[in-house]
């Protein structure tokens, strides 16, 4: 493991922190807000990187910038955590926030969870909600991949920082060097983040939270401007384009990618992304006929079965009814969908759409050796034999995901809580939702809970962020002895 190279670009890593504060900061002054706290914050997160950056440059030559494997896990995992933690200073500067609430805030940011304790955000100086969905913004495509695109100034490759970021079993880069693979998928969220703004501003939202909610949208968080989220605009339109770019966001963007090359076939016979249609679909329809029988049809009850759907699939989290008052099938289909998550590749959050696909996949073919024991047959994806690792990693990550769920949710109950509320709690932190049932319901926030659980409930947002296993590798001794 390579430290010096491994702090160095932590430290660059922070600088870019302290450039983006600066954008609540120039709104604040437009604003005529206070600019002393967050001028602080960005103050101390700059100072830091400098520091770090001007005392562990290493000497010599390309050699000595050389990245391993655990580098990979370490830049990525302690980058998540400093990012995380750097984030709640202007909450916590400000004094909108305590320590542990500022924390949990920054968290859910950059981590698109989108859980919350903050209240009255009508009342929040317009420079902090920026920040907040600035946070995720940047965590939607991710803070690593996001600095890649500056490795190119430094003599260091950023292959392990790619492997140990991008979601998904299966990679499948689009160019062959790291940092054009950045740019490619940056400038197509960033392209996607635009029009959205264009649309919703269009449709009569607001400018500012149109761009709030676009940044928002694509990143799959679900921070909204108002506390009642999107339903406080009451406009059908918006509703509408906001589901359409929170599908964009939940699918592969390679898939986008290949779009804009036109290679349409490539696209439609992807099977991931005929699965994830078909639970779309599926869902919406479920969910729409549901609410026809209990509160009346019309386009109306498409529409919120709709746009509830593609939230908690793609781990969006925003929020346009109470599904809580809702049908008790629906809830549980809708905690159901918040396990199932969108597609590998993309910003959303859960087990992934590609995993879930293998692991059936992989049970039919274990069911039909049961029946032919002699037959040989194995499990396939676009054509192509799934190698053996490759499953067993998968059905690992089933394993570590759902022991890290039931253990958060063991802490949960802990503290007094009940078993709705701490399971739906545990499983929208892992799967980086927001909203969950009972006192975390799409009315409530998370401010209720003691510090103790908001900081486990921190680290259940974090791993489910890495994969996982990116964060929990670096917890086993064996991964820090040489």
């Amino acid at each position: 493991m390579n430290a010096l190279v491994d702090a160095h670009l932590l430290g660059w890593l922070l600088l870019l922190l302290a450039a983006l504060q600066l954008l609540p900061v120039a709104l604040a002054a437009w604003d005529g807000g206070s600019l002393a706290p967050l001028l602080l914050s960005t103050a101390i997160t700059a100072g830091v990187g400098v520091s770090v950056l001007g005392s562990t440059r290493p000497r010599g030559g390309r050699a000595s910038w050389r990245l391993r494997a655990r580098d990979g896990f370490v830049v990525v995992g302690v980058g998540w955590v400093l990012v995380s933690l750097f984030g709640s200073l202007p909450y916590f500067l400000t004094d909108t926030l305590g320590l542990v609430d500022a924390i949990f805030e920054s968290v859910a940011g950059f981590t698109t969870t989108g859980s919350s304790v903050m209240t009255g955000l009508e009342g929040t100086p317009r420079s902090l909600l920026l920040w907040r969905s600035l946070t995720q913004w940047i965590g939607g495509m991710g803070i690593v991949l996001f600095t890649i695109a500056i490795l190119p100034l430094l003599p260091v490759g950023g292959m392990q920082l790619f492997k140990a970021e991008v979601p998904g079993p299966i990679s499948d880069k689009l160019e062959p060097r790291v940092a054009v693979t950045a740019r490619r998928l940056w400038g197509i969220y960033v392209a996607l983040t635009a029009i959205e703004i264009a649309l919703l501003w269009f449709a009569g939202m607001p400018l500012f939270d149109a761009v709030c909610h676009a940044f928002t949208t694509l990143a799959t968080g679900g921070f909204s401007t108002r506390d009642a989220s999107i339903a406080a605009f009451q406009a059908p339109w918006v509703e509408w384009i906001i589901v359409f770019f929170m599908l964009c966001a939940g699918i592969n963007f390679l898939l986008h990618y290949r779009l804009l090359q036109g290679r349409f076939r490539a696209v439609w016979r992807d099977d991931e992304l005929r699965y994830f249609s078909l639970v779309v679909a599926g869902a919406t329809a479920s969910v729409t006929g549901a609410l026809w029988i209990t509160q009346g049809g019309g386009e109306d009850a498409l529409r919120k079965a709709a746009f509830q759907v593609v939230s908690i699939l793609t781990t969006t989290g925003y929020a346009t009814a109470d599904f809580e008052a809702w049908p008790s099938v629906v809830q549980l289909l809708l905690l159901q969908l918040m396990f199932l998550g969108g597609m590998a590749g993309s910003t959303a959050g859960g087990v992934k759409s590609l995993r879930v696909l293998l692991g059936v996949r992989a049970l039919r073919v274990a069911f039909d050796r049961l029946l032919h024991p002699h037959a040989v047959r194995g499990v396939k994806y676009a054509d192509h034999a799934v190698p053996e690792d490759v499953l067993g990693g998968i059905w690992a990550f089933f394993t570590a995901y759902a022991l890290l769920a039931v253990l958060l949710a063991a802490a949960v109950a802990a503290a007094g809580y009940d078993p709705l509320t701490a399971l739906s709690a545990a499983l929208t932190a892992v799967s980086n939702v927001g909203p969950g049932l009972g006192a975390v319901g799409p009315t409530e926030t998370f401010a209720h809970f003691p510090d103790l659980v908001k900081l486990l409930l921190c680290f259940g947002m974090l791993a489910g962020r890495l994969e996982v296993f990116t964060l929990l590798i670096l917890l086993s001794p064996g991964f820090w002895r040489r």
